[in-house]
């Protein structure tokens, strides 16, 4: 395993995540606590030192399991949570006022409860699930980060930033007073490269990568006869005709695959990493053998610049969340 280190923070984190939303059940259907416990575990073995869950991932249940592992494992771990918006609406709503979304009280108490689930005295990262940039310099949640961190409760704050929206966060990156982003970058989606990345290489801001297999699409598992159980949020996701579109760009990418990447999981990732504003991707895995496939492809080998220069030519802007 590779490591990079996360901004200004400044601890080294291994460069593959865990993303323990699937783990958590409810919106991600067919995931096996037993099965969960051994992929995190072997994650660790495997090296991979950083992992990524929320209050609201089954209702704190990817927490608890997250908790779980954590009290079995000597090595030092980093773990991030997110507070939920109050008003429970994902994204952030244009020109929502901040005190109905994330109120100082608010702020305090869904950390204490992520503490408590997680069975630690300090999160490592703690994060908002949403973001609204016209917020950056309101003192209400920057007042309520810094009683947190006095108190010892967090140790870094970032920000999960609503979904394609690299750049409603270039203000807040100016204040100095985030520690990260996470935001989605994939194969599909390179914006954050235009102005994001850069600024958060200016100000040493840590960068972790959401969704870099597109909520299962760069798997190169999807087409049109693919079916998710009953409640899995995918079936909203990849409505319609959405997976024979999706289909129809994996195999346009499958034809880039040979020795610089065997599967189509190995590229996506590969690309992520290979930008150097990234510290960490996060993918979600909720089998061993998912964990093995990822973590073992942080060898330190990258793309070459004309893979990369390809794939620039299968960007694809969607957002497969609304509409």
């Amino acid at each position: 395993m590779e490591y990079r280190t996360f901004g200004k923070a400044g601890i080294k984190i291994s460069e593959i995540g865990y993303g323990a939303w699937g783990i958590g059940g409810a919106m991600w259907q067919g995931s096996n606590d037993d099965e969960s416990l051994r992929a995190l575990h072997r994650a660790i073995d495997l090296g991979l030192n950083f992992i990524d869950t929320a209050l609201v991932y089954g209702d704190g249940h990817s927490e608890n399991l997250v908790g779980k592992v954590i009290k079995e494992r000597k090595e030092q771990l980093y773990v991030t949570s997110k507070i939920p918006p109050k008003n429970r609406r994902w994204p952030a709503l244009p020109g929502s006022a901040l005190r109905e979304v994330f109120p100082f009280d608010h702020i305090v108490k869904c950390t204490e409860m992520s503490l408590k689930n997680l069975g630690v005295d300090t999160i490592d990262v703690q994060q908002f699930h949403v973001w609204d940039d016209a917020w950056a310099t309101d003192t209400e949640w920057q007042n309520a980060v810094a009683k947190l961190k006095e108190q010892g409760k967090i140790r870094f704050f970032g920000m999960s930033l609503n979904n394609h929206e690299p750049d409603n966060a270039l203000k807040v990156a100016a204040t100095g007073l985030v520690d990260s982003f996470q935001v989605i970058y994939n194969i599909y989606d390179q914006t954050p490269e235009n102005n994001l990345f850069p600024l958060c290489q200016k100000n040493r801001i840590g960068i972790i990568v959401r969704v870099p297999l597109d909520e299962g699409g760069l798997s190169g598992n999807i087409h049109s006869g693919t079916n998710f159980p009953e409640g899995d949020f995918r079936n909203s996701y990849f409505r319609g005709n959405r997976k024979q579109e999706v289909a129809e760009h994996t195999d346009a990418l499958k034809k880039l695959l040979g020795n610089e990447a065997a599967t189509l999981a190995e590229l996506a990732l590969r690309f992520c990493l290979h930008h150097p504003a990234v510290s960490t991707v996060i993918p979600g895995m909720r089998s061993i053998s998912n964990v093995e496939a990822n973590c073992l492809l942080s060898d330190g080998r990258k793309l070459s610049e004309s893979l990369i220069a390809e794939l620039r030519n299968h960007k694809w802007e969607r957002d497969f969340y609304q509409g």
